[in-house]
């Protein structure tokens, strides 16, 4: 399969010269997209798409086993968009380092994106700390994909949002980089304690639930964590003079408002699998793809037999 190559460089925002940043090196032939596309689309068979404006998505670990791939991916099957964030912490270069750990579902995550773009979705990548390594190539473009440190996305009805990963705001990442990566062990631990239990809960019947979502609701520590999180990236959307911030990087969806700023985080797709989204109208919606599973789940097992009638 041939590589594919960076077409092209562009300024940071609010730069106004172009860059002048060196050529970006091929993508490996494995992310290299297919010359003609898999089958069921353009023949109509493919299932009808809920369509956004803007989808927002951070935080899905892909190079771990805590990584619910699958489920992003039949997430992006279902939807489409004009406008793909992917905010940060996408692959987990952490844990890559350790050890590889590359499956099919992950390679199928990151090929649906690159089709996407190719089909026209403007495809933005703002790297997080865990894929730390592509802010090197902020300002260059890969495969359709822009990579840029952050954006101002401008909603519908004329909002102006700073778009970060957020790591810039834990002080134990930016000053503490061993302490991180320690946590980061713990909590690897906890996402493989996470994949037992929703193994068991497959094999039981049962959809879908977040061993690590459930532990950090009820630990104090990790909710005033959250909590003084969302109020200093706040105030330092504030500073920056725009309506909104839209970030990632504590795993944690919320909406929130802070005085004039409503701050949005997208989640996570190794706990809660969840997107954010922005309407036609710009108004900003936080999909639940677990609960949606779930409650597809629940009426699934609701439906009524059929009844066998013996003669």
């Amino acid at each position: 399969m041939a590589e594919m190559h960076a077409v092209k460089t562009f300024a940071r925002v609010g730069d106004p010269r172009p860059s002048s940043r060196r050529a970006a090196p091929p993508l490996p032939a494995w992310l290299a997209l297919p010359d003609r596309d898999d089958g069921g689309e353009e023949d109509g068979r493919a299932p009808r798409r809920t369509r956004y404006r803007t989808i927002f998505v951070s935080d899905v670990h892909l190079g771990t086993s805590g990584s619910n791939a699958a489920m992003l991916l039949d997430f992006l099957k279902a939807h489409e968009c004009d406008t793909l964030y992917l905010v940060g912490d996408i692959v987990d270069g952490w844990q890559l380092r350790k050890g590889w750990y590359w499956p099919q579902p992950h390679n199928d995550v990151v090929r649906a994106v690159l089709k996407m773009a190719k089909h026209g979705t403007r495809v933005i990548y703002i790297p997080g700390n865990h894929d730390e390594h592509f802010r090197d190539y902020a300002g260059l473009e890969f495969g359709g994909i822009e990579l840029l440190d952050e954006d101002v996305h401008v909603t519908a009805d004329g909002r102006r949002l700073l778009v970060i990963h957020g790591d810039q705001f834990d002080n134990v990442v930016l000053y503490h980089k061993w302490l991180a990566f320690l946590g980061d062990g713990a909590y690897t631990l906890l996402l493989k304690s996470n994949g037992l239990v929703n193994w068991c809960r497959r094999r039981l019947g049962l959809p879908y639930w977040s061993l690590a979502a459930h532990m950090k609701k009820r630990v104090k520590n990790a909710v005033a964590f959250i909590s003084r999180f969302e109020e200093v990236v706040a105030h330092a959307a504030a500073e920056r003079r725009v309506e909104g911030v839209v970030c990632g990087h504590i795993h944690s969806a919320e909406i929130r408002q802070f005085g004039e700023i409503t701050y949005y985080n997208d989640g996570d797709w190794v706990e809660s699998c969840t997107a954010l989204v922005e309407h036609g109208d710009g108004r900003m919606e936080i999909i639940d793809w677990a609960e949606r599973d779930r409650q597809q789940e629940l009426a699934a097992r609701e439906r009524p037999r059929p009844t066998l009638v013996t003669g």
